[in-house]
């Protein structure tokens, strides 16, 4: 059986999601969740779920708390805060089932979500892999989400595409500036903020990045 084939449901703690096993010994832990307008299920999510599986990690791909409210709809930024505490419990919940990193991963605002918790809590996680980053609401750059990113000491791989109407490349670039912590681009060329998991060989070239920047052997 492939490792991305070894899917096992997961419902403890609070924590709605699938484990995505390798084949082997992991070699460490990413702990992956969806952005504000999908859910556990999206494409890419699984890609990348399958993806980082066949090389050694043990991938949680779970549901934030405000998707495990409802099915449908934005989160309600005000409650953003019981968000964060997901990511930690759903950390948490794989924590101790695979030694290496812990890695935390998410889609626009889930990514966003765990910049913001690794700001606060640099203790949560060993690395972060922010797909989309979701700098500014179209239309409106002066209105950057940037304010937590000179506190973030957590190494960072930021994948966004070049078209994404959520921050141009020269804006993203600018704004990673920011990050005093260790971090990398990668852009995919022709994409928008739902990247498209064929474009440009994103998995491969995220998974690849991500074990050498976060010195995984």
């Amino acid at each position: 059986m492939t490792a991305q084939d070894e899917t096992f449901d997961i419902d403890t703690g609070g924590v709605q999601g699938y484990l995505h096993r390798p084949a082997g010994e992991a070699v460490g832990k990413l702990v992956l969740t969806h952005g504000a307008g999908g859910d556990l299920n999206g494409k890419l999510l699984h890609a990348m779920a399958s993806g980082f599986a066949r090389q050694g990690f043990l991938v949680l791909r779970y549901n934030l708390p405000f998707r495990q409210q409802r099915a449908a709809g934005p989160p309600n930024r005000a409650r953003a805060g019981e968000d964060r505490d997901g990511i930690v419990a759903a950390a948490d919940a794989i924590r101790d089932l695979a030694g290496g990193p812990t890695i935390l991963a998410g889609t626009s605002y889930g990514g966003r979500q765990s910049t913001m918790l690794a700001a606060e809590r640099p203790d949560v996680a060993d690395g972060l892999v922010l797909l989309s980053y979701p700098l500014h609401a179209p239309g409106k750059p002066e209105k950057q989400r940037t304010e937590h990113l000179p506190q973030l000491r957590t190494p960072s791989l930021f994948v966004h595409g070049d078209r994404d109407p959520f921050g141009t490349p020269d804006e993203i670039r600018a704004a990673l500036d920011l990050i005093p912590a260790e971090h990398r681009l990668i852009l995919v060329e022709g994409g928008r903020h739902g990247l498209e998991p064929e474009r440009g060989d994103v998995v491969d070239r995220t998974v690849a990045t991500a074990l050498d920047l976060f010195a995984i052997r």
